[in-house]
């Protein structure tokens, strides 16, 4: 993202700095290879070693940024971040890190700006997917949930704001919500609906917050997709539900999507590299249904 110039103080901030009218560049002149580009740009994907974390942080490597792949299992991102860099050409670091640990955060957003230089993008992707009938959901599932997929995502998008700002330069912040941000998609799935709708409403006032600081706030929601980590949690929480007596449709029902099939994991990357890059310039607060027409 282009260097910004000095912006107006925050309402409530200590921080004392000179007035500007606007803190996003205009990009109208720039060609669109530039606006689609990444390179120099310094991006951290949670949530990285495989999946959908895997494939985004594939596209933003692609696009030319530098990287940092977070992830609790730490060979797997290991393995990502080599796969990339050599097929790619350019800088992939990897770390574990718990997103739900704000020490841990604090730790790999400190490695990102140490390593990588500073920090432009920052995709909070980490989630979990626990499926299971509210009578019989334990309190640890619920806790659990909301501490990766709502605790994550603020704990990410403050340490990466933090950073951004400290130099005047400002970045993008994704935040990776569903479908079942806006709906419900089938039964047993009241922790993460409630954690995916907190996470919605938390990018709009990210965004309100962080715009003085030229920093954009974008969620970007898939319907279903089939990755690993998905498909082991729906096959648990159909396990959960038969133990109770329930139930549970089969992963086709989830499929409402208007284009005939299921998304992939790119399908969704590449909606984040669109956010992610200067395309998106005029946009923030907002979040790309990215569903196949799944919640019209």
């Amino acid at each position: 993202m282009p260097r910004l110039k000095p912006y107006a103080q925050i309402p409530g901030s200590s921080t004392q700095r000179s007035t500007m009218s606007f803190p996003f560049a205009d990009v109208t002149n720039r060609p669109l290879s530039e606006l689609l580009s990444l390179r120099g740009r310094r991006a951290v994907v949670t949530g990285a070693a495989q999946g959908l974390g895997k494939a985004i942080a594939s596209r933003l490597a692609e696009a030319g940024a530098d990287l940092l792949l977070i992830d609790l299992n730490a060979d797997a991102a290991d393995s990502a971040a080599t796969e990339l860099a050599q097929r790619y050409g350019v800088r992939v670091l990897s770390t574990r890190a718990d997103v739900a640990d704000a020490a841990s955060v604090v730790a790999a957003a400190d490695f990102a700006a140490a390593e990588l230089g500073g920090i432009d993008v920052w995709v909070n992707n980490a989630g979990i997917f626990p499926n299971a009938p509210v009578t019989v959901m334990p309190d640890e599932m619920w806790d659990s949930t909301f501490a990766v997929n709502a605790r994550g995502v603020f704990l990410g998008a403050r340490e990466a704001a933090r950073r951004m700002s400290a130099d005047g330069s400002g970045g993008v912040i994704v935040n990776i919500i569903s479908t079942a941000g806006v709906q419900v998609a089938f039964p047993g799935m009241a922790a993460y609906v409630g954690s995916k709708h907190a996470a919605l409403g938390m990018t709009k006032s990210l965004a309100v917050d962080l715009a003085p600081l030229g920093i954009r706030v974008l969620g970007v929601a898939p319907s279903f997709v089939p990755t690993e980590g998905n498909l082991a949690a729906a096959k648990a929480g159909a396990e959960a539900a038969a133990a109770a007596g329930i139930e549970m449709p089969p992963l086709e029902v989830m499929n409402k999507s208007m284009i005939g099939r299921m998304g992939t994991p790119d399908d969704i990357a590449r909606v984040v590299l669109f956010a992610a890059s200067d395309l998106s310039m005029i946009m923030t607060g907002s979040t790309l249904m990215a569903d196949g027409g799944e919640t019209l």
